[in-house]
């Protein structure tokens, strides 16, 4: 059991470490004047933009100094241009390229906030315990904010909280601790017993989002 539970941190600590990772190199790609911001309101619900969030509100983005390279911040400020951009930093005027690369960074992190809110919203339904109204209110507000209004797209990202759904349900997290097991020292299997188990998880329990 230690050695699963180390498994799973280790698993935790990865997935964590590639999101910012995927987050930074999406970032990299887009102007210093052309920020993302991410920021949660007064009532828990979550809005990703490229335009500034209202004044006085605490967001997190990524700035890009003129060396290219992506530095994430946080700031309860409204944002800053070239008069009192820290030191060191030149803002620019950002290409149609970069901002279609901005777009697709806010687009791809609004579809991972839909696809977590949709899920969740179907667990808690489907559970059958009591639910706290206000908690449902902020998933349903956090979908509602980030999901695409296109019919197609929406029935994609329905798709997805549905395999999320199954990722995280009792028949994979058996599927996953078996393998564990399988990999545990002192145990024998047959490459072919890996296998089947490894292709059973990327086939039904792989999880469209982190």
């Amino acid at each position: 059991m230690p050695n699963r539970l180390a498994a799973d941190a280790l698993l935790t600590t990865a997935r964590a470490t590639v999101a910012v990772v995927l987050l930074l190199g999406f970032a990299a790609g887009a102007a210093a004047s052309s920020a993302v911001y991410r920021w949660v309101d007064a009532s828990g619900i979550t809005h990703l933009s490229s335009a500034k969030p209202p004044a006085g509100t605490k967001y997190e983005r990524v700035v890009l100094a003129s060396t290219g390279k992506a530095a994430p911040s946080s700031s309860a400020r409204t944002g800053y241009g070239a008069a009192n951009a820290p030191a060191g930093t030149r803002v620019t005027t950002a290409s149609a390229e970069q901002v279609a690369r901005r777009n697709d960074v806010v687009m791809s992190l609004r579809n991972r906030e839909c696809v977590v809110a949709l899920e969740s919203i179907d667990r808690l339904a489907k559970d059958g315990q009591a639910v706290e109204p206000a908690e449902f209110n902020r998933l349903q507000q956090t979908a509602d904010q980030n999901c695409s209004k296109d019919p197609a797209v929406r029935r994609q990202q329905e798709d997805m909280a549905a395999r999320l759904r199954v990722s995280k349900g009792d028949t994979c997290i058996d599927a996953r601790n078996k393998l564990a097991d399988m990999l545990e020292p002192g145990r024998r299997p047959t490459r072919d017993q890996l296998k089947t188990q490894q292709e059973f998880i990327e086939s039904h329990c792989m999880a469209p989002v982190r």
